[in-house]
């Protein structure tokens, strides 16, 4: 298994700083890559075989897809904002370009597809936005493609984590497909920071504990969960975002908890 820490690297002629594919995390569905884009850079893509979600995270660009322009998506000026990000679904196989309008920051989240259907702009007012837990467990929720709306494989979801605070926790997995109880799903976490100097802390582990690392992640980062629990912690003083890709044989978000740890959901 590679090391589950992605760190980001100089951007390459496509702008792109950070890649995950399915052969670099030695799984078989999720995708995710970072670029970042100065005014007028363009950044290209689109494969056979693999359909994508392009959140424009921060800036404002011109995306275009199959033949259909989406001109000015975008606007937030950071992910820390509560606001929704823009995004464009783009069934598999369809050619796709963005162009920046200023400075982006463009999320390219991929999973397996057959493509069908046509490219969309997402509403933002469709992306819900949920606020989960309670005291130093609270965290916020914007749900960018759930399983309510149409892919064929992709889940992206933003959560924001204040400082202080923990979130996915309980700790839970969907590693094992259980009809009704669990789904498996592979997962990226796509780590933020402010202010960007801090870090915070990620553990993944399984039951058994042949799997069991925990991860120091610096502004920038990528954390690859692959099976088992994976609770994150945003130390005082540093407010955690995390963007979310998770996709496997079955597009449905069923975990199940840590049974150690199931008592801090059930508490009133």
């Amino acid at each position: 298994m590679p090391d589950l820490r992605v760190r980001p690297h100089a951007p390459d002629a496509n702008g792109q700083v950070l890649d995950v594919s399915p052969q670099s995390a030695g799984w078989n569905h999720v995708g995710f890559a970072v670029h970042e884009l100065a005014d007028g850079r363009v950044a290209r893509g689109g494969a056979p075989g693999r359909e994508a979600c392009l959140v424009v995270l921060t800036g404002t660009a011109d995306v275009q897809a199959g033949g259909t322009d989406y001109p000015g998506v975008g606007g937030r000026g950071s992910v820390f904002e509560d606001r929704a990000p823009a995004a464009v679904y783009v069934p598999a196989g369809v050619a796709w370009t963005v162009t920046a309008r200023g400075p982006v920051e463009l999320a390219v989240c991929t999973a397996p597809g057959t493509g069908p259907g046509a490219p969309r702009l997402i509403d933002p007012a469709r992306m819900s936005r949920e606020v989960r837990g309670k005291d130093t467990n609270t965290r916020y929720v914007r749900n960018i493609l759930p399983e309510t709306e149409p892919a064929e494989s992709l889940l992206v979801v933003e959560v924001i984590t204040p400082g202080g605070h923990w979130s996915s926790y309980p700790p839970h997995k969907h590693d094992t497909a259980t009809p009704a109880e669990e789904t498996a799903l592979e997962e990226t976490y796509y780590h933020r920071l402010d202010p960007p100097q801090g870090f915070a802390i990620q553990r993944v582990y399984t039951d058994d504990r042949s799997l069991d690392e925990t991860i120091s992640v610096e502004d920038g980062d990528v954390v690859m969960v692959p099976r088992g629990y994976h609770p994150v912690g945003a130390p005082h003083g540093y407010d955690l975002y995390y963007l979310n890709v998770m996709a496997g044989p079955k597009r449905q978000w069923i975990f199940r908890n840590d049974p150690a740890h199931d008592w801090i959901a059930k508490k009133a």
